[in-house]
């Protein structure tokens, strides 16, 4: 009797693992072909797309052929004086997608806060705001062109009060906004810095250590950047301290990187996990002991000055994008702001906070994770930004630049196409640091639930 429930128990679970495998099977066949589709025509590009960059493929006639040259594309691109647009163009993204975060996630909050103050006309606002996120880069980029155009559009918008029009270049002033630290008031910076020391004072004595670690590294860095400027400055020359200068990104992006994985094996002692402090602690002594030993000098380095700064000409391009974008953060934002129970906001109110405080305290830090998911998106968007630019300055005279047009200019009116394939893969690289970590949290997070 027993043996026969036995025997009938094993053919019930084999037969519910068959059942099992057999739905697997049928998934695996149904997505099968879109695998093998993405295989070959975005992971198989994007192979090949890395083999040519280690190639010296200059064109697409029959005599053209390609050599393995390795990484000397690359070695181009970041040391010789055939990658300094490369570089410049690097610089520009940078500062194109941090104002460009900050203009959309700004104004995109702002308007999501007025409409949530059941204004009327809710309705009609909303949709104004969020038509351009329905436009196409290319659409936007034809109309601003005339908008910010020398001898039209804004430009001549004082005209309509009696006043003189305006002359500023949007899109061709090719000047860069350097920094230097000898421009600024003595007095603007002692109280900067007092400010600042009182701030980690009042942080210490609120027992916040691990903020004030935080905040404080990087914060004390700086002004021994400062100081040593101004101890090292005689007055007689003006050095542009504030300019990004190349040839000290080895040693930005080491410092960088040591900085935070010190920061991180302090976080884990704090927090007790010794094993993982540990784990990261033995490359962080190698990379410490490495850098003290002046390894970042052994990187390939440029052999002249390239002093960078903030193009103003991305003025004209950050306009139109901005404008596009912040309708898409608006409706994320107030989505988000409506999701939240309003008995929360009811409460904080009871309890004495301000409108303001409501929304600093109670509202933004429940909207985290709607921040990060629109900071994602944004600077996606950002870094491989092409059809804008393409739209409103074209290629034949750029006035500023980005990786994203190089590609096309490098492979497609040059004929370098090897180069241009590393530049396309340097880019790739840049996109997925943003995209991947996001993924996996997200897909983690999923599982978890």
């Amino acid at each position: 009797m027993e043996t026969s429930r036995r025997f009938s128990d094993l053919l019930t679970r084999r037969d519910f693992s068959r059942g099992i495998n057999n739905d697997r099977l049928l998934a695996v066949l149904v997505i099968l072909p879109s695998v093998v589709l993405l295989a070959i025509f975005v992971y198989g590009f994007i192979g090949q797309t890395f083999y040519w960059s280690l190639t010296d493929w200059a064109g697409l006639s029959a005599a053209r052929t390609k050599h393995y040259i390795g990484l000397e594309n690359y070695r181009m691109l970041f040391s010789d004086f055939g990658g300094f647009r490369f570089r410049q163009e690097l610089v520009n993204t940078f500062f194109f997608t941090i104002f460009f975060l900050l203009g959309c996630l700004g104004l995109g909050f702002v308007l999501a806060v007025v409409l949530d103050q059941k204004i009327k006309g809710e309705s009609f606002f909303r949709t104004v705001f969020l038509f351009p996120f329905a436009l196409s880069f290319a659409v936007t980029g034809t109309a601003w062109r005339w908008l910010l155009h020398p001898k039209g559009g804004i430009n001549v918008l004082p005209t309509a009060f009696g006043l003189d029009a305006w002359d500023y270049a949007w899109l061709n002033d090719r000047r860069a906004f350097t920094f230097n630290w000898h421009e600024v008031p003595s007095g603007v910076l002692i109280a900067v810095i007092a400010l600042s020391a009182l701030w980690l004072v009042y942080t210490l004595w609120r027992q916040k250590f691990l903020t004030a670690f935080y905040i404080g590294v990087p914060v004390g860095l700086l002004y021994l950047w400062m100081l040593s400027d101004w101890l090292s400055w005689d007055g007689s020359s003006e050095q542009m301290h504030g300019t990004f200068n190349w040839q000290s990104v080895p040693q930005y992006v080491t410092a960088a990187i040591l900085v935070g994985a010190l920061s991180g094996v302090a976080y884990l002692l704090w927090h007790g996990n010794r094993r993982t402090a540990a784990y990261l602690g033995v490359p962080t002594a190698l990379l410490l002991f490495w850098y003290v030993n002046n390894g970042p000098q052994h990187f390939p380095n440029v052999p002249y000055p390239e002093p960078f700064g903030f193009n103003r000409a991305l003025v004209g391009l950050l306009l139109p994008s901005v404008w596009q974008l912040s309708g898409y953060t608006m409706a994320i934002y107030l989505a988000g702001i409506r999701g939240i129970p309003e008995d929360l906001r009811e409460a904080a109110r009871v309890d004495g906070c301000t409108e303001w405080q409501v929304y600093t305290r109670v509202v933004l830090p429940m909207l985290r994770p709607v921040t990060l998911s629109a900071a994602i998106v944004l600077g996606h968007i950002s870094l491989k930004i092409f059809d804008l630019i393409f739209a409103m300055v074209g290629t034949d005279y750029l006035p500023v630049s980005v990786p994203g047009v190089q590609v096309y200019i490098t492979m497609f009116r040059s004929n370098k196409f090897a180069l241009g394939s590393a530049i396309a893969m340097v880019l790739l690289v840049i996109v997925a640091s943003v995209i991947v970590p996001y993924l996996v949290t997200s897909l983690r997070s999923e599982h978890e639930v």
